[in-house]
């Protein structure tokens, strides 16, 4: 089969699986990012995850975690979701994990077309990655034209913002890549100056020891002092950086049924929280994010929130020109 036609026809069969958006890159070292990377990990903005210093050599090649690689596809899932008031009334929770863990959808997905593409082109080498081994997800995404990589370090889609998920397929079958997009954040700095604990640096670089979301999911030791009463509320995550993003004012909700909130989570109140056992816990993070960062963890976190006052809502969107 002609290579344009079937990553055509890929991109379709993408959408139809539930993806909201299917782009294509050659696999070739990430010389670039190999040098950003090098420099965030000297300066330590990784902070305690350790991980992120393992397998230099995989996360900026890809053909060393699949020899004979000669494409990646990356794919973008939506999982907006503004229905909830739980991610605006203390504690809040970030958007992405009022549903099912979305390893297990996207990865289910993935491996699905995978397998209709091995039906169209034969017998091809394919690894499916969805946040789970050493691969820099954004800037494959950026390559392959899903977007550009804003000053707060996240992918942003010109059409639907940037509250999505991301994975990829590493293949060694080959196909016409995309181009990359121009950056469209402009002389914007909505994000930076929303941010709480003023994590976003610049040249589109995030301090992890300074970010809500490392501090209450990815750090296992108690939260510094210097951040305790700057948490704006946060109990798992925080979405301030693309609530603010004028970007995300085309945000439309999700339609995979496994992102809908569970109705139990969606029940527990402020008093409930504060008064949370470890039975319900498990109950409330089950087959859930929130079960990472755990029971020990969130309960911390929820001690350092006045949960008996009102809250503000989160920040709006920039009411400016993009």
């Amino acid at each position: 089969m002609d290579r344009q036609r079937l990553a055509l026809m890929l991109k379709q069969q993408a959408r139809q699986l539930g993806f909201d958006g299917c782009g294509i890159a050659a696999a070739v070292p990430l010389d670039e990012d190999a040098r950003r990377l090098e420099n965030w990990l000297l300066h330590q903005h990784h902070g305690r995850m350790s991980y992120m210093e393992r397998y230099f050599d995989m996360r900026v090649d890809c053909r060393k975690l699949l020899p004979g690689s000669k494409t990646v596809i990356s794919l973008l899932h939506n999982y907006y979701n503004n229905d909830t008031a739980l991610d605006k009334v203390p504690p809040k929770i970030s958007k992405y994990a009022f549903g099912r863990d979305y390893h297990k959808v996207l990865r289910k997905k993935a491996k699905r077309l995978v397998e209709w593409l091995r039906a169209q082109a034969g017998n091809i080498q394919a690894r499916v990655f969805v946040d789970s081994g050493p691969v820099l997800e954004k800037s494959w995404a950026a390559r392959s034209g899903l977007g550009w990589i804003g000053k707060n370090a996240n992918l942003i889609n010109q059409k639907c913002g940037s509250f999505f998920f991301l994975c990829e397929i590493i293949t060694d079958l080959e196909l016409p890549p995309d181009g990359p997009v121009t950056d469209h954040c402009g002389a914007c700095r909505a994000c930076i100056e929303a941010c709480p604990t003023q994590a976003i640096l610049p040249n589109r670089t995030i301090d992890a020891q300074r970010c809500i979301s490392y501090l209450t999911i990815e750090l296992k030791e108690a939260i510094p002092n210097a951040f305790r009463d700057k948490m704006d509320g946060w109990m798992f995550g925080c979405d301030v950086c693309q609530d603010v993003c004028p970007w995300n004012r085309f945000a439309r909700r999700h339609s995979e049924p496994d992102f809908e909130p569970k109705a139990q989570l969606l029940r527990m109140k402020p008093s409930d929280w504060q008064q949370l056992d470890e039975h319900t816990f498990d109950e409330l993070s089950s087959g859930s994010p929130l079960r990472r960062a755990g029971y020990r963890k969130i309960t911390q976190t929820i001690g350092l929130i006045p949960l008996e006052k009102s809250a503000s809502l989160n920040p709006q969107p920039a009411l400016q020109q993009l």
